[in-house]
């Protein structure tokens, strides 16, 4: 069993990094130009909640009369490389935890590698993986759907197609080219895509409210990642 998770909305909350990233930004915003940081806030907030990722530090640069390319870079930059203050999901947590004796972990994660990596070491999430991989960091044509980490994993564990979980969230992405190679997907009903319906083909194997459902689904699929008392089996050495 080689069991892999994606990151945001995942193992933890992404608004959380979001509204970090947004308070770092205002901050920006009163440091450099003396505006309120509480307004910034509230304004930054609602332009995210109307329109939106994408033009939201454009937009509230145009409000105030003071866009420029330079500053709304200055924005994106800050809220890129601010320290992140997050934490796992409980339940996160409790899975890392009860399966990481019991068989290799993998993270694989899309997103603005400076981003992502911030993220990772907040979470302090390097110790409990056999390898994280970023896929942006092989270029955008490696994030998901593509399959091109998964395809290093695979290679790495020397294992198939079938002897590999993949849990995550977003039915757009996660799960589209896993589940006809074989893999055994979860989709975890948390996080910005809980409601969100899956195209026809989409959608995961499995779908739980929450990572605590996780054990169900694989003491079905994966009965000897435990031993008949239910203790860990040992961790298989890193390569």
């Amino acid at each position: 069993m080689i069991l892999i998770f994606d990151l945001d909305d995942t193992l933890y909350d992404e608004t959380l990094f979001v509204e970090g990233g947004l308070r770092a930004v205002a901050r920006l915003g009163k440091e450099r130009w003396g505006w309120d940081p509480v307004e910034s806030l509230a304004t930054l907030r609602e332009i995210l909640a109307r329109d939106g990722r994408g033009k939201v530090f454009d937009r509230w640069l145009e409000g105030h009369g003071a866009w420029s390319r330079s500053r709304a870079r200055d924005c994106v930059r800050v809220y890129r490389n601010h320290s992140p203050e997050i934490g796992l999901f409980p339940a996160g947590r409790r899975m890392i935890e009860k399966y990481r004796s019991r068989a290799p972990l993998y993270l694989v994660t899309d997103g603005n590698k400076i981003v992502q990596r911030n993220k990772v070491d907040a979470l302090d999430l390097w110790p409990d993986f056999k390898r994280i991989f970023i896929t942006h960091r092989f270029g955008v044509a490696a994030a998901k759907p593509s399959i091109h980490c998964f395809e290093r994993i695979k290679a790495e564990a020397d294992c198939a197609w079938h002897e590999m979980i993949y849990v995550g969230d977003n039915p757009a992405k996660d799960f589209v080219n896993l589940t006809p190679l074989g893999v055994t997907t979860v989709r975890v009903l948390t996080g910005a895509h809980r409601e969100v319906p899956a195209l026809p083909g989409h959608d995961a194997l499995f779908t739980i409210p929450d990572l605590d459902a996780l054990p169900d689904v694989l003491d079905a699929r994966f009965p000897q990642s435990a031993d008949a008392t239910g203790q860990a089996r040992p961790r298989p050495p890193v390569r």
